[in-house]
């Protein structure tokens, strides 16, 4: 049998399916990053329609739609307060393929990547596949990631680092000085800002900013998707913006894995970005309710958990067998070093369940801590 790329041999299978493989049929699942909430009637609607047309059968463009495209546009200028031009948008197979392409069309053999630790289970292995080296850095006690902490990593071999707010396993939210920052450090040390702000939409303390904001030198590239704001995860519709030369780049490598995203995928999200926005604000409410019943149950059970004040989840500090404690009873949960060394000691709890079923799962965690300290 001929032998496999190193690159691939780098990258195992994420651990968090490991404990969903681990787990009884009818465990609770706090560990997936999926809203429990319908997609928007309006966003459904625009590709049943599109398909009906017969506007779905064919290619887009491989950047997408120019309708999406502008929708997207819109959006930054609405949301964000940066000017985007539509021809430099890339719509992508969810914020997955996003940040593949980003990392493909940046990085060497060799180069230096540098991410959050604990931190999504994709910067590594995506950096990796681009034949790069990773560098995790540490975070602070709040979990969010220290702009002198990156600019300490930086070396002459980095060519990017990932900054993600709100954080994926953490629910931190960075300041917006700390997005200066990174748009400053970026400028001056002439490397790539990657911003995932795929979360942007759940912030219940603080607000979102976006490095792209504060940038001059068009050394930042912005990650977004309809996947959590818009409960799309299934759609598999995401973006990526960044100055034109950055684009033309990342498209190379977009249209050959890719050619372009789903066409009844664009039309939903077009719909959804551009439609009532009800929705969006309900899940955030939501979110947010929870994340405080689910924080007085940490503090209940004498758990320490810095404040998610964005997201949908939690990394609770927790004893030794904690995680397996509590997976044997029931309920899925995430070991904090499956996003990185950093992150072990800590447990990462989605909260992205209904009410009834968190306070439910609250219980049997509880039970579970409670049964450690005997």
């Amino acid at each position: 049998m001929p032998a496999f790329s190193t690159r691939v041999e780098q990258v195992s299978i994420s651990g968090i399916r490991e404990v969903f493989e681990a787990a009884g049929e009818d465990a609770i699942n706090l560990g997936l990053g999926q809203p429990d909430f319908p997609t928007p009637d309006h966003a459904r609607e625009a590709a049943v329609e599109a398909i009906r047309a017969g506007k779905a059968d064919a290619y887009t463009s491989n950047k997408g739609t120019e309708s999406l495209r502008e929708a997207i546009a819109e959006k930054h200028a609405r949301d964000n307060d940066f000017d985007v031009d539509p021809n430099d948008v890339i719509a992508t197979s969810g914020g997955s393929e996003a940040l593949h392409i980003a990392l493909e069309a940046h990085v060497n053999e060799g180069e230096e990547v540098v991410f959050p630790d604990p931190g999504f289970v994709s910067y590594e292995a995506l950096t990796h596949l681009a034949g790069g080296t990773p560098k995790p850095v540490g975070l602070r006690d709040d979990l969010t990631m220290d702009p002198a902490a990156v600019e300490d990593a930086l070396t002459d071999d980095t060519v990017a680092f990932v900054v993600n707010s709100p954080a994926n396993p953490t629910g931190a939210v960075q300041s917006p000085d700390d997005m200066r920052e990174f748009a400053r450090i970026a400028a001056e040390h002439d490397v790539l800002c990657i911003s995932d702000e795929v979360y942007e939409k759940q912030v219940f303390d603080g607000e979102h900013r976006s490095p792209a904001a504060f940038d001059e030198t068009g050394n930042v590239v912005v990650v977004n998707a309809c996947s959590k704001a818009y409960s799309m995860t299934g759609w598999r519709l995401g973006w990526v913006t960044g100055s034109n030369e950055r684009i033309e780049r990342m498209l190379r490598v977009h249209q050959y894995a890719q050619a372009c995203a789903s066409a009844p995928a664009q039309y939903a999200a077009e719909a959804a970005l551009t439609g009532p926005q009800d929705r969006v604000v309900e899940m955030r409410e939501a979110f947010e309710e929870r994340r405080d019943v689910l924080l007085d149950g940490f503090e209940e059970m004498g758990l320490e958990c810095p404040t998610p004040k964005g997201a949908f989840y939690a990394m609770p500090k927790v004893p030794d067998g904690w995680v397996d404690e509590v997976i044997d009873r029931g309920v899925i949960v995430v070991p904090g070093d499956a996003f990185g060394e950093n992150g072990d000691g800590y447990a990462r709890i989605s909260y992205a369940t209904d009410m009834e079923t968190l306070k439910e799962a609250i219980d049997i965690m509880a039970e579970a801590t409670a049964a450690l300290k005997r």
